[in-house]
């Protein structure tokens, strides 16, 4: 950041009074510009035994497979970002959301969540941030070719869960799921 969007001065970096982390301050208006983790919103949907993962067509992790996410919009709850963001990439609508797993990613200022939802019907295909979409059942999910970490304990998490039909929700931070990658 260089420069103020209230009045075009120019940005320094410091502790402003009765702060304790370095934040761009404008000389002109003294506007203190925070800048915020974004949250990252999808879903997890099931039809029957099997879960809908799309395959990313964009960077990064382009060519992987992911549950459908993005960013939430401003206006927005979670719950309405994960079910636009599912609609978006996989073109299906869900229902039920449920709130599942929640992950702390201070590393890239992020907080991920993901929600439980059962697909409407089976009328999906690949949106434009996807190359495909497909159905899974558990023994046939690509684990290897999975994009992030926080897709991958969602879908080990909801795996184990379904066993005794209790989803609990789950949340973790980085160093939980570096530790958890690190077992396996």
């Amino acid at each position: 950041m260089k420069f103020c969007s209230h009045c075009g001065g120019v940005l320094s970096q410091y502790i402003p009074p009765g702060d304790n982390r370095l934040r761009y301050v404008c000389g002109g208006c003294q506007t203190i510009h925070y800048q915020n983790p974004r949250i990252v919103a999808g879903c997890l949907p099931i039809w029957e035994d099997q879960v809908l993962l799309c395959r990313r067509a964009i960077e990064p992790r382009r060519g992987y497979w992911t549950l459908p996410a993005g960013f939430m919009e401003n206006s927005e709850t979670m719950q309405q970002a994960a079910a636009r963001e599912t609609l978006e990439e996989a073109c299906a609508r869900v229902r039920h959301l449920d709130l599942y797993t929640l992950f702390d990613l201070p590393h890239i200022s992020q907080v991920y969540v993901f929600f439980r939802a059962e697909l409407l019907d089976l009328d999906f295909c690949a949106g434009d941030e996807s190359l495909e979409v497909r159905l899974f059942h558990e023994a046939d999910i690509p684990w290897s070719e999975l994009a992030f970490p926080t897709v991958g304990r969602t879908l080990e998490c909801y795996f184990a869960d379904r066993v005794a039909q209790t989803y609990p929700v789950r949340n973790e931070s980085l160093e939980a799921l570096r530790a958890h990658y690190k077992k396996a």
